[in-house]
């Protein structure tokens, strides 16, 4: 069966779904091909974290861009996703740490952002909680978190709705350009467009060198879990420079803490936390968070995102094939900027711009190739 659309999409995650949503709501015939389930690897396991702060300065028009849409979620697809603006604390643990604090605060004064900057004292006064290896920290309170297993869903029903076609456990086992369009073979069925976005996660390194612009993508795989319901103590965002240990209380009292990485069992779908990994997390919260001493934890879990030497994505057009749109390689923090980029990759292919300066993430910079369309 040969299925014709308009723009097909590679990759179930919050940017193929918001693609999907934003693509379909404009007139156009989308069809995606997940190979696992929607929202199944980074988009769904990751921290919920909703934040500007710490940013790459190259992020930042993206994640400014990003903070417009989920303060305006629920317009879009009818939830917040447990989205609240709970505000991001982020902790030095040395002097050396805290000079780093201040050396974003730079970044961010470009922005118009205005952090709250807190030394020692002020951390105690404010913040009682924390342990004493905390001596400077940095506040910003239009951050927050959300709930990932909400999101990718809820973008996906209404990309349906909107006439989209999402189709999980197809996974492509031929893909090429035939200098008309592409063509992806999945689950014995053939799909064809003139437009591919490849939005695979760690798995779109290899969509990029089928079609010649090899990256040297590797795998991230957070190593997550869970908290019984605790009483509540904070309902800050919390991060350490560094990222190796990372918290946030529900209003349900459960703790979620992200540290260390896990592992893959196979190259497919597959990963598992590690237990040294999580008692080496545990001990990092509880130093930061001295009364997680003795709490339950009672469910923990992984997945796999691309990553990326410099830590931020590759995104924009192929420079090797027309048609062809990339968004991978988020490197851990991508959750808060699904939508948007979702949204961008829509506008690069149907109005041929966008207003996001995306110099910084071009695969060029890992291919040395130059311009050929």
């Amino acid at each position: 069966m040969n299925r014709r659309a308009d723009v097909l999409i590679l990759g179930g995650g919050g940017v193929g779904v918001a693609a999907a949503l934003y693509l379909a709501r404009r007139g156009q015939r989308v069809v995606l091909l997940e190979k696992g389930l929607i929202g199944g690897q980074a988009s769904g396991v990751n921290h919920g974290g909703v934040r500007i702060q710490g940013r790459h300065v190259a992020e930042m028009p993206l994640a400014l861009r990003a903070r417009r849409i989920w303060e305006n979620m629920e317009a879009h697809i009818g939830t917040r996703a447990e989205f609240v603006a709970c505000g991001h604390l982020k902790l030095a643990r040395s002097e050396e740490q805290a000079a780093e604090l201040d050396s974003w605060d730079a970044v961010a004064a470009e922005f118009g952002i205005r952090n709250v900057k807190l030394g020692r004292n002020a951390l105690r006064e404010e913040y009682p909680f924390l342990g004493p290896d905390c001596v400077a920290g940095s506040f910003l309170d239009i951050d927050g978190g959300a709930n990932p297993r909400l999101l990718a869903p809820a973008f996906a029903a209404r990309a349906r709705e909107a006439g989209a076609e999402l189709l999980e456990r197809h996974d492509v086992t031929e893909m090429g350009h035939d200098g008309e369009g592409f063509r992806l073979v999945a689950n014995g069925r053939e799909f064809r467009a003139p437009f591919l976005l490849n939005v695979a996660g760690y798995w779109a390194g290899a969509v990029a060198a089928t079609f010649g612009e090899p990256t040297p993508i590797g795998k991230t795989i957070p190593n997550m879990m869970v908290t019984e319901p605790l009483r509540h103590f904070s309902g800050r965002s919390i991060g350490v420079v560094g990222g190796d240990v990372y918290l946030r209380q529900t209003d349900r009292g459960n703790v979620i803490i992200g540290g260390g990485r896990a592992e893959t069992i196979d190259e497919a779908q597959h990963t598992r936390p590690l237990p040294a990994i999580s008692r080496l997390a545990m001990r990092k919260a509880i130093q930061v968070v001295p009364q997680l001493e003795g709490a339950m934890i009672i469910r923990s879990w992984s997945g796999i995102d691309g990553n990326m030497p410099d830590k931020i994505p590759v995104i924009g057009p192929s420079h090797t094939t027309p048609g062809l749109f990339h968004a991978f390689g988020f490197s851990g923090h991508g959750f808060m900027l699904g939508p948007v980029v979702g949204q961008i990759l829509g506008e690069l292919v149907l109005d041929g711009r966008t207003d996001v300066p995306l110099e910084p993430f071009d695969i060029r910079r890992f291919t040395g190739q130059t311009v050929t369309i």
